[in-house]
């Protein structure tokens, strides 16, 4: 009999990665509480002929190591993860946190630095991806660490998990092919605009996206998934955007962000909690207040903020813009070691005009 477990594995290996007989896969897992989906994902790619290479890790080491590790070692990427991102053909990442918050009081220079001196490895797993050479997914399973975060018990937050993922119908893949498919025409529209004008809350901004491509993101890279997004011209951004939703990065918060953008760059970064941590992650590096993504989320399983970015992102009725290192398949040019989603909620006024024309209103598309 099929567990769940099982189909959620199909939807990662034959739809998100799409493993073929004689490729190297690499199966990571956050933590222990994985076990039951990388069991059946490792089945899977033995079914279909690949070949997994497991990777395993446990949180506490990545606080151990910021803790004690000196600037040399900081700086320091193994020969063997290079050669990984060299020579893996297929990505599978799958989250099980024991704690969210295992990085909220690590030292904020440090994780900065390792950011910067990890950055290559993820402009090279986008670049190879865009050029059809590698393809990647991230998915997670429920943990109690999750649902706590969610406010959720851990019953509710499982129903929740699958349900976003669309696990619950018999045939997930056919919704997220539909979904993608609505998704589309949405981005065809888009390809042919050059301008994005986001009003709402504290906030007018433009967006310069002439000649950048729009991406529908169905279950590809991210399970589960939902949005259509691109990559603004890289010194076409100006104005200012409030964000009322709390932003999550590694761990830590910052609530109440407002940011002030010219030319493409954040100068002014204002936040009512997490404001010093806010601006240490914008200073990592020479891109780091660039601006990388935007994108409007379409998952309507997900309407409220559970603290987890994979999800939160993807909130039906909301948008989110990345501060840092943007996507080369959309024709992005920023390189950062940051990738920030910062969400905001569009139900209650919110509007996106493309070249003037008015195409979204309170959380929904117009066209």
């Amino acid at each position: 009999m099929e567990t769940i477990w099982d189909k959620y594995a199909k939807v990662l290996v034959d739809y998100s990665t799409e493993v073929k007989k004689g490729d190297l896969v690499q199966i990571r897992a956050t933590s222990i509480y994985a076990k039951d989906l990388v069991k059946a994902v490792y089945k899977r790619v033995l079914e279909l002929g690949g070949h997994p290479i497991l990777r395993t890790s446990f949180e506490d080491f990545s606080d151990i190591f910021l803790k004690y590790a000196s600037d040399e070692q900081l700086d320091y990427v193994d020969d063997i993860v290079k050669l990984e991102y060299d020579r893996v053909d297929k990505f599978i990442s799958i989250g099980a946190p024991m704690n969210t918050k295992n990085l909220a009081k690590a030292d904020i220079k440090k994780l900065a630095r390792r950011g910067k001196a990890t950055k290559f490895l993820s402009e090279k797993l986008m670049n190879r991806t865009a050029e059809g050479n590698a393809s990647w997914v991230v998915a997670d399973v429920p943990t109690h660490a999750l649902a706590q975060e969610a406010k959720m018990s851990f019953d509710e937050y499982t129903e929740f998990l699958f349900k976003s993922c669309y696990l619950d119908l018999d045939d997930p893949v056919a919704k997220l092919k539909e979904l993608d498919e609505k998704q589309t025409k949405w981005a065809n529209y888009l390809n042919g605009v050059k301008k994005i004008h986001i009003t709402g809350d504290r906030t007018d901004i433009t967006f310069n996206v002439e000649g950048r491509k729009w991406i529908s993101c169905s279950g590809k890279n991210n399970y589960p998934d939902g949005e259509v997004f691109t990559s603004p011209v890289e010194d076409g951004i100006n104005g200012e955007i409030y964000f009322d939703f709390p932003q999550i990065y590694r761990g830590n918060e910052a609530h109440g962000v407002h940011l002030w953008i010219e030319n493409g760059k954040v100068v002014t970064a204002k936040a009512d909690k997490g404001e010093d941590y806010l601006n240490a992650m914008f200073d990592m590096d020479e891109g780091s207040r660039g601006i990388g993504e935007i994108a409007i989320g379409t998952n309507n399983e997900i309407q409220d903020i559970t603290g987890n970015i994979l999800f939160d992102e993807k909130i039906g009725g909301a948008i989110h813009m990345a501060v840092g290192a943007s996507y080369p398949e959309t024709g992005g040019k920023n390189v950062s070691g940051l990738h920030w989603d910062l969400i905001k909620n569009m139900k209650d006024g919110g509007k996106i005009y493309a070249d003037d024309k008015l195409i979204y209103e309170n959380g929904k598309f117009l066209i």
